[in-house]
């Protein structure tokens, strides 16, 4: 076959493949076009999944008669004109491609009405052939009608998937853009039957009821307020790990308002829960990051929805850094508890919301310095693989626990059930902890603030070295890591092939039972893999160790270490989950024990 210049209607169909994938690709450029056009109001009318209809009218600038023509022709558009707008551009559309691969591969109808417009154009596009303007009857405004999309182009029908389908697909795309617009009110009808309909928010209130109504009340209350200043900006919500889902249909990225799914800055907002989220579970977050435009190239994509930043590390280093202060600001008792994951899942939760808090301070050292517990009373089960004095010890205070107060968000303690959690009574009702679980974040955070701080650790000599066994490889292993493990407090020192000696241990894990703590890192290492739930060796360490030390099952605590234990959790970065991304405590109000007796019927 001879080489030949393709006819215009075959290069727009071809182009209109980049760009047109599917129903829901139209519906987005289109609702693009209008928001760039300043609308206030956005009315979607479906019909067949967008196969059979899709029509958007806007109350938006509206198109000039005379350039309404030029709007259906390819790479004509009113947001660039050189190459410098292209590099700062701060619209959604800018490349003048979405009507004609509309036009190209659909019957397309356009009336558009300017507001100092005596009457509306009309012009109709069918197979990539425009007819002449015509006069029409429409309101301030534009209304677009894509009627039959891929009647020509029957291999590409054979693509698209059942009505249901293409319709969900719809829908979460009006979301997100509903999310990203709060001050534009949406209607949305399929087949007649209205779907949704969002009042425009333009206060604070109004934004979280358009997330409460799109995102459901639940990730609401279970979200921290996030408001990051600086050169880049950082807003939106941030899910509780408590509210972590099985996928990643719950992130909504936004750059500059627009929708993207972006690697870099979804790497970067997991990073920031990589100890406290559980295993195989994503984040939940609705995020809007603000940069000049200049710093980012939205030309990456024929759908514009990845992008490229001039300078990925900063941008990277700046959202996990955002997620992670957010996260460690969230102590046990200052926001949403892990209430939500309640037995009791017919209950309301009586999470509250947390204020946007200032960049954290780093855990009070003394909420963890060692003490003895002293023997475990008689008739006490021993701890599970260990025993009673293998844990790092509270800190008792002096005194009874005294009274549930406001200052005392996880109230007062009250009695310890199955060796396994701790009851105590706040203000709004019944607070229940898993002793362990909350250790192990209390110590995990002091070990990391001893590691971050780096200089001479708290460390005790032992007067006579603990000498470890193990297989050669296991040794191996320690040694690897014996630098973040010095930076602890452990002094290391291989005596044989299969040995080495313990000359000094974090003074936090004086009494641990130190040989089988370490044959636990050695596992937790050698078993990682990369896969771990922390990043980094140092890490590792510090969470086995965290959670190794850590006050075990069948302890008998007395009131005043129980205490100890919910006074170092509120003091404690992170405490509402474990470094496994478990829960640490959850929440009962006194409203809902009624109503789990019927009190009041």
């Amino acid at each position: 076959m001879p080489i030949r210049l393709l006819s215009t209607t075959l290069v727009d169909q071809i182009a209109a493949g980049e760009v047109i994938e599917r129903p829901a690709s139209v519906v987005k450029e289109l609702i693009e076009n209008a928001l760039d056009a300043g609308a206030r109001r956005i009315e979607i009318d479906i019909e067949r999944g967008g196969l059979g209809l899709i029509r958007i009218r806007d109350d938006g600038l509206g198109i000039e008669a005379a350039e309404l023509p030029l709007a259906v022709q390819r790479h004509a558009t009113s947001k660039i004109a050189t190459l410098e707008d292209l590099e700062a551009v701060a619209s959604l559309g800018f490349r003048g491609e979405a009507l004609p691969s509309i036009g190209s591969v659909a019957r397309l109808r356009i009336v558009s009405r300017t507001g100092s417009a005596a009457a509306a154009t009309e012009l109709r596009v069918e197979g990539g052939m425009a007819s002449a303007p015509q006069p029409a009857a429409h309101p301030a405004g534009t209304s677009v009608e894509v009627r039959e999309l891929f009647y020509n182009v029957p291999a590409r029908r054979k693509f698209v998937r059942t009505e249901p389908t293409e319709f969900g697909h719809i829908a979460r795309t009006i979301e997100r853009l509903a999310l990203a617009a709060p001050a534009v009110a949406f209607r949305v009808r399929h087949n007649g039957r209205q779907t949704l309909d969002l009042a425009p928010a333009d206060d604070a209130a109004g934004r979280e009821a358009r997330i409460a109504r799109l995102l459901g009340e639940e990730f609401l209350a279970r979200s921290l307020p996030v408001a990051q200043q600086g050169a880049l900006q950082l807003h939106g919500w941030l899910g509780l790990p408590t509210a972590a889902r099985a996928n990643t249909d719950g992130q909504y990225w936004y750059v500059n308002g627009r929708p993207v799914r972006d690697r870099l800055l979804g790497n970067a907002a997991r990073l920031g829960f990589r100890d406290v989220l559980y295993h195989g579970r994503h984040p939940a977050y609705v995020l809007d990051l603000r940069l000049d435009p200049q710093l980012v190239d939205v030309n990456a994509h024929p759908a514009k929805l990845e992008l490229r930043f001039r300078d990925g590390r900063a941008v990277h280093d700046f959202v996990f850094r955002a997620v992670e202060r957010v996260l460690a600001a969230h102590t046990a008792g200052s926001g949403p508890p892990a209430a939500s994951f309640a037995p009791v899942a017919h209950f309301a939760s009586a999470a509250g919301q947390a204020a946007p808090i200032d960049e954290p301070q780093p855990p009070d050292q003394a909420a963890v310095l060692p003490l003895d517990f002293g023997a475990a009373p008689a008739g006490t089960r021993p701890w599970s693989g260990a025993s009673p004095a293998s844990a790092a010890p509270l800190r008792v205070n002096d005194g009874a626990a005294g009274a549930a107060s406001d200052d005392r968000p996880l109230g007062a303690p009250l009695a310890q059930l199955q060796g396994l959690y701790v009851l105590a009574q706040n203000r709004r009702g019944l607070v229940l902890v898993d002793m362990h679980a909350a250790h192990e974040r209390v110590l995990y955070e002091a070990l990391k603030a001893q590691h971050a701080a780096g200089g001479q650790p708290a460390a005790q000599r032992l007067l006579e070295p603990i000498a470890v066994s193990g297989a050669e490889h296991e040794i191996d292993s320690l040694l690897a890591a014996g630098e973040d493990l010095a930076r602890v407090g452990f002094e290391l020192e291989r005596l044989a092939p299969a040995s080495l000696a313990v000359r000094a241990v974090p003074a936090l894990l004086a009494g641990a039972d130190v040989p089988a703590l370490l044959r636990e890192v050695v596992r937790d290492l050698e078993a990682a893999g990369g896969a771990h739930h922390l990043d980094g060796a140092a890490h590792r360490v510090l969470g086995t160790l965290a959670c190794r030390s850590a006050i075990r099952a069948h302890r008998r605590l007395s009131l005043p270490e129980m205490d100890a234990l919910l006074r170092q959790m509120e003091a404690t970065e992170r405490s509402g989950q474990c470094n496994h991304g478990r829960p640490t405590w959850t929440e009962l109000s006194l409203a809902e024990l009624d109503r789990l007796f019927l009190r009041g019927r």
